[in-house]
């Protein structure tokens, strides 16, 4: 049994309920909807957040048909803001699978995504739950406002890991940390758990993330991400940041202006990765990486012995030290 294997082990009925609902949801009689669907449904994803969600209102309660609802939700408004980035990005590829835009367009992505927020909204309703309702729409303002700071952060000469961090935090850090604090309403928890929860949440996301940006340093196929990918879409991420920001080379500044202007060459994003990494980039990120991961141990730690803790502390595991 390998070790997401291990992780599910806890919840391994409950995913099955989930599997079903969440096909259920995207159930449609319109052929070019259902050719799409069944598109996005290939990526055969890790179903990381529903498993977070899972296991987070079973750290607390007994799963509900609440918490399969808010799961399903999230996992909607998770992948309608996928498919809605490929678009914004223009990007042709999404973890070594065609965009849905590459195979089909613009507009049937752009369609496709409203369908699933649509539906997101549907499930968050199914909830009953006014909280989880709440934080559901909350997220997304704040996965749109996250992308918005991305854009207007383009043409700003300053190098910031404080824009940086408020943009993860906006996008893939308030997802993670949405997911576990619908859980914990999910159950009933008071409202000090269910802060710790998200924090809990917010902290592994924030992981998750910066492990996503290394990997842009990376040249293993394996990965499904291409080497320099974020450089190509005009970000910077953490390791070049602090590079940039603790050396005096003033040709990667100038490289790094062009990246963030969309004018680099091929040629000068290889000579800035290889900045990065000569600079102690990587490590960096590491470091701030495991930082976040002591973080979130610590509030594991807090709480009584399980099964269901130990799975989560795989799973945080599982993110800091995955492959791709």
């Amino acid at each position: 049994m390998d070790g997401l294997s291990l992780i599910k082990f806890p919840i391994a009925d409950e995913l099955v309920d989930f599997k079903n609902l969440f096909d259920d949801s995207l159930s449609s009689s319109n052929p070019l909807l259902t050719s799409v669907i069944d598109h996005l449904r290939q990526r055969n994803g890790k179903m990381m957040r529903p498993i977070l969600v899972l296991l987070v209102a079973k750290l607390y309660g007994d799963i509900k048909p609440m918490t399969l609802h808010a799961a399903v939700s999230l996992e909607l408004l998770h992948t309608a803001s996928l498919v809605h980035d490929d678009v914004v990005d223009e990007s042709t590829e999404r973890r070594g699978q065609l965009s849905v835009n590459a195979i089909f367009n613009n507009k049937v992505a752009v369609l496709t995504g409203d369908y699933l927020l649509a539906t997101c909204l549907i499930q968050a309703g199914k909830t009953m739950n006014h909280n989880i309702i709440d934080v559901v729409s909350k997220l997304g303002q704040d996965l749109s406002e996250g992308e918005l700071l991305q854009l207007s952060n383009v043409s700003n000469p300053i190098f910031s890991e404080k824009i940086y961090f408020d943009v993860i935090r906006k996008k893939t850090a308030a997802l993670f940390a949405t997911c576990t604090k619908a859980a914990a309403l999910s159950v009933d928890v008071d409202s000090i758990t269910a802060e710790h929860a998200r924090l809990l949440g917010e902290y592994i996301g924030i992981c998750f993330q910066i492990k996503d940006d290394i990997f842009d340093y990376s040249d293993s196929r394996d990965i499904g991400k291409p080497t320099g990918n974020d450089m190509l879409e005009g970000k910077l991420t953490l390791p070049a940041l602090h590079a940039l920001n603790n050396t005096e080379d003033e040709e990667a500044r100038g490289v790094a202006v062009k990246v963030k202007n969309g004018t680099a060459t091929a040629g000068e994003i290889t000579y800035l990765i290889a900045f990065t990494k000569s600079n102690g980039g990587i490590e960096y990120a590491q470091n701030v990486m495991s930082e976040y991961k002591q973080k979130a141990l610590g509030l594991l730690a807090q709480l009584p012995d399980s099964a269901v803790k130990i799975s989560l502390q795989s799973y945080l595991e599982y993110v800091v030290d995955r492959h791709k």
